[in-house]
């Protein structure tokens, strides 16, 4: 049959399947997939098929190599690497991050899945503001790692802040830069008399 031809029959099957978002942008307000709602899916259509898949990275170039299992005609699609840079986290847990983000943007371009065009939806970020209403799951967004530095500064802001200094905590906080989510998920780890502390401080 040729590689084209099995991965449109791929295509045509994954279309059909019940897939369901399991991602969600509470801030931009969007669903979108996550490795796991779709490569099993693809494992088993890929299977019955006579396809395989091999997702392989370089220092400037992420592949995944897709192979007709019967007559060994392939599809290679590439994507550029970037960057991560996750405060708090070694350069390995940064890679890790880096992998599995253009890891799932190589299948969603193969297997031609529709997402939320998250670009075009998103609000623009404030960032030289501060939001500082506690917000219900802002965590829900933030990587394992992000979430251990976030709750060791809000240790620190709260030392800070019961030794009698908010306006050392709060320079603390502008000075971390951190983008708007993190600010929001930083800001429902501190009590509320530090809130108040540290808002007292900014208006000051």
């Amino acid at each position: 049959m040729g590689v084209h031809k099995k991965l449109m029959e791929a295509r045509l099957l994954l279309q059909h399947a019940p897939l369901k978002k399991s991602g969600h942008n509470k801030f931009a307000g969007y669903s979108y997939f996550e490795l796991g709602d779709f490569l099993p899916t693809i494992n088993s259509i890929f299977y019955k098929t006579g396809l395989c898949g091999v997702v392989s990275f370089g220092k400037e170039l992420a592949s995944l190599t897709i192979t007709d299992t019967e007559d060994g005609s392939e599809i290679v699609l590439t994507s550029p690497m970037a960057e991560a840079n996750l405060k708090g986290c070694h350069p390995i847990q940064n890679l890790g991050a880096v992998e599995t983000y253009t890891r799932r943007y190589l299948w969603v371009s193969a297997m031609e899945i529709v997402e939320h065009d998250a670009l075009d939806s998103s609000a623009p970020l404030k960032e030289d503001k501060v939001i500082i209403s506690p917000t219900q799951g802002a965590m829900d967004n933030i990587p394992p790692e992000e979430v251990q530095y976030l709750q060791e500064m809000a240790v620190e802001l709260i030392a800070m802040c019961e030794q009698g200094d908010p306006k050392a905590a709060w320079d603390k906080l502008e000075g971390e830069n951190l983008d708007a989510e993190q600010k929001i998920a930083l800001w429902t780890l501190l009590p509320s008399k530090v809130r108040s502390a540290l808002k007292k401080a900014k208006e000051i």
